[in-house]
Parts: C-alpha cells; sequence; structure tokens
C-alpha cells in the first residue's frame, strides 16, 4: 500500500437528523424508497416562512445526563446528538483512546437569542427614559452566563464534555461557507499526514424566530406552501426554506480505518471551495472551475449531483444553467437537490450533502426526484460516483467528490 493510499480518506460513521427523521436509515427510506415524511413542513407557526422542523428525539439516547441536556441551547442538543450518533455509526462511542486523539472542527452559527428577555426590553423603550432602561436592563438581565451560553464553540465543547472527543477543536463561522471550510480542513490534513480521525459537522435550529427575522429581512424566505427548490426558483425571485438538521461525519485515513477494522461507507475523494461576489456568471464560473479539476478522476460513467440549491432564483438558476449544460455534453448525470427535502440548514448543509452522497454511495440506488418541473429525471443505473454541490444563498461555493470503494 502506498502513502497516499494509506492517507485515503473514509467517511466511517454518519450522524443525521432532520425532518425525515434520525438516522441514515430513515433518510434512505423516505428519498430513495418513497416512504411519507414523517414530520411535514410547518406552515403554521412561522407564517408566511414554512420551515422544516425536527424530528422528535430522545435526547437521553445521546446526551444521558439531564444536567447537560438543561445547559445546552437548542441547536446545542441538535449537534451533540448527531455526533454522537456518527460516533455510534462508527463504532468509536466509548472508545476513549481513540477518542482522546480524535480531532474536531464544527461548522457553528451564533448562538441563540433569549427572545423573552429581548421582547421585554423592547416593550419597555416605549416608555420614557429610554436610555436609562436599557442600561438597566443591560446590567441585570444580560448575565455573563447568558453571553457565554451563546458562544459558537460550545457546540464543540460539548461534544468533549458528552462523548470524550479530546483531540484538537476547532470552530468555523459563516453560513454555508462554514460547513464546507470544515469538511475541507478536515480533509487536507489528513491527506497532510495531520492527523487520521476527525469528526466534523454541525447543526442548524431552523424553529429560531431570531433567525427567521434576519432571514426574512434579508428577503432569502421563501413564503406560502411547501415547494421544491427549483419551482421555487422558477417563481420571482425564489426563496430558501430553513430546515432544523444535524449532520456529523467521522473521517479518517484508510491506513487507520484498516487497521481498526472499519467499515467505510465512501471515500471522500476531493474538497474544494471559492467564493465569488455572485455578480452573473461569477458563481457557475467557480463551480465549473472546480468541477473541471475534479473531472480527471472521473469514472467512465457520468456522475451524480446532490445539489445544495437553496431556491433564491439568481443562484440556483445559474447552477440549473451549469448542470443542463454539463448533462446536454453528458459530462454529469442526474441531478437532486437535497434542500427539497431537509431545507437549508446554512453552516450544517454542506456536511449533510456529503453524508446524502455517501449514504447514496454505500447503498448502491439515489435519491427520488422531487421537481414537478421535470428537471430531476429518474435515474439510469446508479453512479458511484457522487458531487456534492454548496452554493451559499449569499456567497460560498464548494464542491465535493464521494466515491465508491472497490
Amino acid at each position: 500500500m502506498t502513502a497516499a493510499a494509506d492517507n485515503d480518506i473514509w467517511i466511517t460513521g454518519i450522524g443525521l437528523i432532520s425532518s425525515l427523521g434520525e438516522g441514515v436509515d430513515a433518510h434512505w427510506r423516505v428519498m430513495a424508497e418513497g416512504e411519507p415524511r414523517p414530520t411535514a413542513a410547518d406552515l403554521e407557526r412561522f407564517q408566511p416562512f414554512p420551515v422544516y422542523p425536527m424530528v422528535p428525539l430522545e435526547l437521553d439516547r445521546q446526551i444521558p445526563r439531564k444536567a447537560d441536556q438543561r445547559q445546552m441551547e437548542t441547536w446545542q442538543r441538535l449537534g451533540t446528538y448527531a455526533a454522537g450518533l456518527a460516533l455510534d455509526d462508527a463504532g468509536l462511542k466509548g472508545d476513549l483512546p481513540r477518542l482522546s486523539h480524535m480531532d474536531m472542527i464544527v461548522a457553528a452559527g451564533g448562538g441563540e437569542r433569549d427572545l423573552e428577555v429581548d421582547g421585554q426590553i423592547l416593550a419597555g423603550l416605549d416608555g420614557g427614559a429610554p436610555e436609562a432602561f436599557l442600561n438597566e436592563r443591560l446590567a441585570n438581565d444580560l448575565r455573563p452566563t447568558l453571553f457565554l451560553a451563546q458562544l459558537s464553540n460550545l457546540l464543540a465543547g460539548n461534544i468533549s464534555i458528552v462523548h470524550k472527543v479530546t483531540g484538537s477543536s476547532r470552530t468555523f463561522m459563516g453560513e454555508e461557507i462554514a460547513g464546507i471550510g470544515a469538511v475541507e480542513v478536515a480533509a487536507r490534513r489528513i491527506r497532510a499526514g495531520q492527523g487520521d480521525l476527525f469528526i466534523v459537522g454541525g447543526a442548524y435550529n431552523a424553529e429560531r424566530k431570531d433567525m427567521l427575522l434576519s432571514l426574512a429581512l434579508g428577503r432569502v424566505l421563501w413564503e406560502g406552501a411547501d415547494v421544491p427548490v427549483w419551482e421555487r426558483a422558477a417563481q420571482g425571485d425564489g426563496g430558501t426554506i430553513t430546515g432544523s438538521v444535524g449532520a456529523f461525519l467521522v473521517l479518517e485515513s484508510r491506513a487507520h480505518g484498516e487497521a481498526r477494522g472499519a467499515k467505510a461507507y465512501a471515500r471522500l475523494a476531493s474538497v474544494l471551495s471559492d467564493r465569488s461576489r455572485r455578480r452573473p456568471g461569477e458563481a457557475a464560473a467557480a463551480a465549473l472551475r472546480q468541477f473541471e479539476k475534479l473531472e480527471p478522476g472521473f469514472a467512465a460513467e457520468p456522475v451524480g449531483v446532490i445539489s445544495g440549491a437553496s431556491g433564491l432564483a439568481a443562484a440556483t438558476l445559474e447552477e440549473r444553467g451549469l448542470y443542463e449544460r454539463l448533462a446536454t455534453e453528458r459530462r454529469i448525470g442526474p441531478v437532486r437537490a437535497s434542500q427539497s427535502w431537509i431545507g437549508n440548514s446554512l453552516e450544517t448543509a454542506f456536511p449533510a450533502q456529503v453524508a446524502l452522497a455517501a449514504l447514496a454511495v454505500q447503498r448502491g440506488g439515489f435519491y427520488l426526484p422531487r421537481d414537478g418541473g421535470g428537471f430531476e429525471r429518474p435515474v439510469a443505473g446508479t453512479p458511484r460516483q457522487i458531487l456534492a454541490t454548496s452554493w451559499g444563498f449569499w456567497r460560498g461555493e464548494g464542491m465535493a467528490l464521494v466515491e465508491a470503494i472497490d
């Protein structure tokens, strides 16, 4: 075995939770076999914005101590839970010698607001002397512990405490590009021999009024019924539907995986990232550069694509145009938009894309179309190589090649 083969990147564990269920089997049953989804898009609580809510979870299964559960915000519970599923799946849960040198890279957003305190402050500002009132509330209501609970690196801390992952830890912030960067850096470090075992991923709680407000003010949210990605993009400015998702991957070098007898889902052949200013054509040009860097590694049959398209018209239609061109040239095969199923989970979107690609490769199948406009066509054959792509709702373009292990 060559040194390059030793440092091949194996995906040996997947922890995935969303509105479709808990674990890879639940997602496969809905997305590939057509089983009814257990949790429909919520069209009522956050009108006019639909949201894909998280399925109910028995937190005790992955976070046994109630005290740990209480001190976490919802997004931290989702991430810690998904990380536990990934460790279980990889056969590493409770393996303290290996967990002690497992490195961790988390993609995270900001902490959750205390909406009750925010509401009280906003209501009180209508009275007299708003400056004095605000200073008093800042001193008495926004305690240091509140700020600590909002730190983005607390998810990594909770994973370390609950699951005993005690190697190095890094947290990346910045919407979808944070998730791309987390997977990319872990892959680069494994290839460079700077680590042989990583847990990588993130979590997003879409059922947050503060985030929905922020995104609504940015005019990026879809309003109305649950409509698939490509159809949304064809209507006006389109829009994104957010979804609660936790997604973690166990990545390890081939040599490390073989030494412990691990079974891999797939090989993570390459991860690329870029960031354009999103002037017309720039995102497509960035994605095409990435595609052409990866293309020499493609097998004879066309690769499948699991797209992270958001549904915002400008970027999504540009991405669709690129895929239509590549499909006409027979350079890619079937395309699926995962956010039609699980919604946009921002920082968590790319790890979830890679997880779904690895699952399809391992199962020897592909996901069902969910597009009334006919762009997503039935599969002829089963892709052994899949591109997991991500075009951030604002910035950031990434692409990973996931392939079967012979």
